[in-house]
């Protein structure tokens, strides 16, 4: 067995789309799969994540789809032979343009549909004919309801990201889509991760699969430097600043839970001079490409995203990827970290961890990759004393100054002179501001006085004046209050 593509018994057209892309060896997903799959057997394969699991699956079922080439301009001679099932948009849009690469040079044709977008451009490709059909199980029905796709002559399905098509609830679609194929016909099913859901589902529609694990499943890549942060809610985003700062940090993902939250951290980002974008679930699909091709062209620093994004994606040196939210599902993890270290090259993922539900989140990644997780601090540098040096004492004096100069905390305070908490964290550190003090007003200067002693009002005075009119000395009379207001005179 070759490592090689130029050893490889590829066809004369697709060698040359190969060679050209710049492929010169197989990676080991490709070395195992390839062959079983040109030997028409079914195959249930696990790999990590952008290790080539697209080139693995293409190449092999486009050698065998030769034989059905021809330059036909009738639909009937282009029926669908090899249908590609994705769990999201963006990854199936980046299939099908791998798939038209590898057969640009045969007459073999292929076509992508997906929701989000006017159906209509999609029926048009569909009723000219095409061979290789690559598709979202929601869009892919409609357009059996809707008689654009007819799936009689299908001789090989292939399901990528299995596992993510299950958790987003995809089963009844991909129960409904397998009872239209011919039941012969030779099943490939790919994911980087195994759970017990994939392997009831490929006993269904598997037929004596060649299992290939090139990777212990769920295992992350050697390749990627990984970190976890404990960090409070409050202080995520200025971490993440931080760390791109120093680290020097070009492109990164930033993956949250939410679509709210990916929208709003992404406008905190740009207001704080990060060139960012968003991509989550609400956004048009127009809107959703628009975003991956700003950030593959590398007009932007930082594509904050849900895990719309955490499958498949394939862009190429990304030095990063930070879990701004630790992930819901373990399995999540895995293929966040995957968008990057990827073909080998080496890659830093960095995950913020706020306590409460995060710990028990982040048990359960320990439990998954098998590895320990040490939870780091995050020391700010603003929070840092700026300008100060220690003279060996507990007090802190003046960088630059003699030694023998008044230390900072000995010269006397003023209130107003120092800064508050908030503001020295914003970069108050050096000599102390001291804002001007308000004129005082001299009343507060002069010496305490007292004051006259109590009067008696001269209401009451003449209350008391007043005789007793024949009333006894053993009642108490009524205390005399002052009246507000005048009584009328009796008329």
């Amino acid at each position: 067995m070759t490592s090689s593509f130029s050893n490889l018994s590829l066809a004369e057209p697709l060698a040359r789309a190969v060679a050209e892309m710049g492929y010169e060896t197989m990676t080991p997903i490709q070395e195992q799969a390839i062959p079983v799959v040109l030997s028409g057997q079914d195959v249930m394969g696990a790999a990590q994540t952008g290790t080539g699991k697209t080139a693995a699956f293409s190449l092999p079922l486009l050698q065998r789809m030769l034989k059905h080439e021809n330059a036909s301009t009738s639909p009937a001679r282009h029926p669908v032979r090899a249908l590609v099932l994705l769990p999201t948009r963006e990854l199936a849009d980046q299939v099908a343009q791998q798939i038209k690469l590898y057969a640009k040079y045969t007459n073999l044709r292929s076509t992508v549909v997906f929701g989000g977008i006017d159906m209509k451009p999609q029926t048009l490709e569909l009723k000219k004919g095409v061979e290789v059909l690559v598709a979202t199980p929601g869009r892919l029905l409609d357009h059996i309801e809707a008689k654009n796709a007819v799936l009689n002559q299908v001789e090989y399905v292939v399901l990528d990201e299995a596992d993510r098509m299950l958790d987003i609830g995809f089963l009844p679609d991909l129960q409904r889509i397998l009872s239209y194929l011919p039941k012969q016909r030779t099943t490939l099913l790919f994911s980087a991760t195994f759970s017990p859901e994939i392997k009831r589902l490929a006993s269904s529609y598997l037929q004596n699969p060649i299992t290939i694990e090139v990777a212990r499943p769920n295992e992350t890549a050697s390749t990627v430097e990984q970190h976890f942060y404990s960090v409070s809610d409050d202080d995520k985003r200025r971490a993440l600043k931080q760390i791109v700062k120093q680290r020097g940090i070009t492109q990164a993902f930033v993956f949250v839970n939410s679509k709210l939250g990916c929208a709003r951290l992404a406008r905190s980002l740009e207001r704080d001079g990060l060139r960012t974008t968003a991509l989550h679930g609400d956004k048009s699909q127009d809107e959703r490409l628009k975003a991956l091709a700003s950030f593959k062209a590398g007009e932007v620093d930082l594509l904050v995203c849900t895990d719309v994004a955490a499958r498949g994606l394939d862009i190429k040196d990304v030095p990063a990827v930070f879990n701004f939210d630790i992930p819901f599902n373990a399995e999540d993890y895995v293929h966040r970290i995957g968008r990057t270290g990827r073909a080998g090259a080496s890659g830093l993922a960095v995950s913020f961890a706020s306590g409460g539900n995060d710990a028990r989140l982040v048990a359960d990644i320990e439990k998954l990759i098998k590895k320990k997780i040490e939870l780091e601090p995050v020391e700010f540098e603003e929070d840092r004393p700026r300008g100060r040096i220690n003279d060996g004492r507990r007090h802190w004096r003046e960088e630059g100054e003699a030694g023998d100069s008044r230390d900072v905390l000995d010269q006397p305070r003023e209130r107003s002179s120092s800064l508050s908490g908030s503001d020295a964290r914003r970069g108050g550190g050096g000599r102390p501001h001291r804002a001007p003090s308000a004129p005082r007003d001299p009343f507060f200067d002069k010496p305490y006085e007292p004051g006259q002693p109590d009067t008696t009002p001269a209401w009451e005075a003449a209350a008391k004046a007043a005789p007793a009119r024949g009333i006894s000395s053993n009642i108490k009379s009524k205390r005399k209050v002052a009246a507000l207001f005048k009584s009328a005179e009796p008329s």
